[in-house]
């Protein structure tokens, strides 16, 4: 079997200088074009944290409000489990987030965006120490910010992504969550001590029963993730010295199936698959079809949005730092590690390979679930896209770091690797804020559309509220749209128009009708 050596090369280079002894400022170079995408992504995501204080309620909102007003924490858990679809852990967070009317709602995205900073710098600190260098903690930062940005702003519903609390709960929540969890998992895979690898696997399947009655989407993807990458961890392949990494991964997946089992069985989940029309099975050669094709639909629309390469430019940058900080005055990087032992070349272009496929697999896994759920049109609620973009984002990165490090390291002592790094890192730096420009017009619409429209509910909210408290039973609402959402009047048939039904309950009143 062929083997590769896999070791740390802390020292071994002389990458930052020329064949006459005179460093260039690739040193420099880096830090400033870090700080400049910090300032470019990070106004990105502020503006877009900012908008929080602006969001107002509307479709799902509305029932998630006065359920949390009227039931409680608890209630509004049980009535998703008896009644709705059996997402327990996403009720029981709906009812945290509405449990003061709108504040939650308006707070949650620079909660979002806060923890999923701090996860991703925590684990790009562990993924530059597994390629031998050393934490860059500006070019980390850079990272975490720019694949927040165009994990918010590239898709097509930027707005549900961020803003809409409903649909961050149940497709950005889980990522964040997912980002934390796999923190989890290296630290119990790496700890030697039994009471941390204990406690490392009782979170592992609490939380993963916690994603399991959250986001069934997130759910597929993560246990895929978790299916393969136990696989590849299975001792006698190489990559792992022991069983705990395997271990980990089974204990996740009994989690997420424990939590869907729950979901699926719930009173709620059994009522909404019984509205659904009788159709051809997912099995059958045509519903194959029509999802494969539903499935070609949205890796279109993905695909037509470049701005995603900015994750990749930014990963180029994260590996050039990474040999920059192995080679750093030819000393080893305090605290590195350098492995040596061998990997079969076959294990370890499955782990090269393991993001694009869960990428793959994933993205047609959750269109089959979109099929299944809401019919031919399900592969249009991009919202729950987030899954898998989620993983696409940081696999570009990934990408980007390994074609960094490995370019960095084969122009290693050569006469003109000075000029030809920086070349490299001005172009990956460049390519990374022109992404982050190409967000911009995006995010000046949604500012507009969202400050906008609070101006018009609170002016609206006021009139109602002041007719309802002088009596009235049956006040005038007009529909504020926003984000491709559902608004009161969606349907002509009032008794089937759960919106307005919503509303009434919030104002207190017994009905609403078109202004």
């Amino acid at each position: 079997m062929r083997t590769v050596e896999v070791r740390g090369e802390a020292g071994s280079g002389q990458v930052g200088h020329t064949g006459g002894g005179r460093r260039p400022p690739l040193r420099g170079v880096l830090a400033a074009t870090a700080a400049v995408l910090v300032a470019a992504a990070g106004a990105v995501v502020a503006v877009g944290c900012f908008l929080g204080l602006y969001v107002r309620p509307t479709s799902d909102d509305w029932c998630a409000a006065w359920k949390s007003r009227d039931m409680g924490v608890l209630g509004i858990t049980a009535d998703f489990y008896m009644t709705q679809n059996g997402r327990i852990t996403n009720a029981f967070l709906s009812g945290i987030v509405y449990g003061d009317g709108v504040v939650g709602a308006k707070v949650l995205p620079t909660v979002m965006a806060v923890a999923f900073t701090v996860g991703l710098v925590l684990l790009g600190r562990r993924f530059v120490r597994f390629l031998g260098g050393g934490p860059r903690l500006l070019v980390l930062l850079a990272c975490a910010l720019v694949i927040q940005a165009l994990v918010y702003f590239a898709g097509p519903r930027s707005y549900q992504a961020l803003l809409w609390a409903p649909a961050t709960i149940s497709h950005t929540v889980p990522s964040v969550i997912g980002v934390w969890a796999l923190l989890l998992a290296l630290r119990t895979a790496s700890d030697p001590r039994p009471a941390v690898r204990v406690t490392g696997l009782v979170a592992a399947f609490l939380t993963a029963f916690a994603i399991g009655t959250l986001s069934e989407p997130f759910a597929l993807v993560s246990g895929l993730l978790a299916t393969l990458a136990g696989l590849i961890c299975v001792p006698r392949l190489g990559l792992a010295r022991d069983w705990r990494p395997f271990t980990w991964c089974l204990v996740w997946c009994a989690g997420l199936v424990s939590g869907l089992i729950v979901l699926y069985t719930s009173p709620g989940a059994r009522w909404r698959r019984a509205q659904q029309p009788a159709r051809e099975s997912l099995l059958s050669a045509g519903e194959l079809r029509a999802t494969f094709a539903d499935w070609l639909r949205m890796a279109d629309s993905v695909a037509g949005r470049p701005a995603y390469l900015g994750a990749a430019a930014v990963g180029v940058l994260l590996g050039l730092a990474t040999v920059l900080g192995r080679a750093r005055r030819g000393r080893p990087v305090p605290g590195e590690r350098e492995p040596l032992r061998t990997v079969p070349r076959g294990t370890l272009t499955a782990l090269l390979l393991l993001p694009a496929l869960v990428v793959l697999l994933g993205s047609f896994a959750v269109v089959v679930g979109l099929r299944s759920g809401y019919g031919p049109t399900g592969w249009t609620y991009a919202r729950t896209w987030t899954s898998y973009l989620v993983p696409m984002v940081l696999g570009l990165c990934v990408y980007g770091a390994l074609l960094g490090a490995w370019g960095g390291r084969r122009l290693r002592g050569h006469p003109n690797a000075g000029p030809v790094l920086l070349a490299c890192a001005g172009a990956a730096g460049c390519l990374a804020l022109v992404s982050m420009a190409a967000l911009v017009p995006e995010l000046q619409r949604l500012t507009t559309s969202t400050v906008a429209r609070s101006v018009a509910w609170d002016a609206q909210d006021a009139r109602i509220r002041a007719e309802a408290g002088r009596g009235a039973t049956d006040v005038a609402y007009e529909p504020l749209y926003i984000g491709s959402l559902a608004e009161p009047f969606f349907t002509r048939n009032y008794e089937r128009d759960w919106v307005s039904s919503c509303v009434s309950k919030w104002y207190g009143v017994d009905r609403i009708h078109r202004r």
